[in-house]
């Protein structure tokens, strides 16, 4: 067999079975909150499904070992009173069209249509979504840039409003699904924060935007920060637009200007401590929503 397939198979296997095993745990737990009769409860936990990329689901401890999950939805799950309940289906590295394409449709409808996931509406309290930093930030990124040459700004404006193009279409394709398959489901997604790229990365991944940027000349680490800050800021305003939409049931989680700089473990994933701040402004947006259930 070819090595490569062989790897990608390995992989999807990979996947496959650590989605399982939180599916598992997270039945376990749901099972138990029916056993004490806490699902019925007017304050029981908040039953939750999040979906998304590395921001939840980031499998190391800053930069490297020990391996562990320090994400956002690892840290939300040990935060509120009660903490919420969280099947999480999500995998780092995936693009919000990735994250929208057919097998992940599937492993949500899958997940959705198990009883055994969710209290007594059956269906999540709230869906977690994660998604559009990987659509821009990585080796493509040197498309959305123009060259450092006088009067350029950095960022090619009409390339990048392309690609949030993309990323719009992916969020309204996810409203689309939660009606047909969790229909009344609130979704909240964040914005990210401004990080730094200064080509920091762990072993395993990375840089995602220090290469891009240098290659198009931009080698000063703060004209970097202003460009990525900017396409951020256009990131968030599009998400902004889409939560102004009552009828898309959406609602932004802003995150930008949380995190310090010292809480960033490399250009795209805070520390630990990092997304524990990330996770709190979660809690505040749930606690909103849903009052003393978390």
């Amino acid at each position: 067999m070819n090595r490569s397939l062989r790897l990608r198979q390995d992989l999807h296997a990979s996947i496959r079975a650590d989605v399982a095993e939180r599916t598992a745990r997270h039945q376990a737990e749901v099972a138990k909150l029916r056993t004490v009769g806490a699902a019925l409860d007017a304050n029981a936990p908040l039953i939750l499904l999040a979906h998304g990329d590395s921001w939840f689901d980031y499998p190391l401890t800053g930069n490297g070992l020990p391996l562990c999950q320090t994400d956002v939805i690892a840290q939300l799950q040990t935060l509120g009173s009660p903490s919420p309940l969280i099947l999480n289906v999500s995998h780092f590295g995936d693009a919000a069209s990735q994250e929208m394409a057919l097998p992940k449709q599937q492993r949500l409808i899958a997940a959705l249509a198990d009883p055994a996931n969710w209290g007594p509406s059956g269906k999540p309290d709230a869906i977690l979504f994660s998604g559009g930093g990987d659509d821009i930030a990585g080796d493509q990124f040197c498309i959305f840039l123009d060259a450092n040459t006088p009067g350029s700004t950095g960022l090619d404006q009409q390339r990048f409003n392309d690609a949030l193009g993309m990323v719009e279409a992916s969020f309204l394709d996810l409203f689309a699904f939660r009606d047909r398959h969790a229909s009344g489901a609130p979704i909240l997604a964040h914005d990210y924060d401004f990080p730094i790229p200064n080509g920091v990365h762990p072993l395993c991944a990375g840089p995602w935007l220090q290469p891009s940027l240098a290659y198009m000349g931009w080698t000063d680490v703060a004209d970097g920060a202003r460009i990525v800050r900017t396409a951020l800021e256009g990131f968030s305003q599009l998400l902004t637009r889409l939560a102004g939409a009552a009828a898309n049931g959406f609602h932004l989680v802003h995150t930008q200007g949380t995190l310090a700089p010292s809480e960033w473990a490399n250009e795209l994933h805070p520390k630990p401590e990092g997304f524990g701040a990330i996770a709190k402004t979660y809690v505040a947006a749930l606690g909103a929503m849903f009052g003393g259930r978390i």
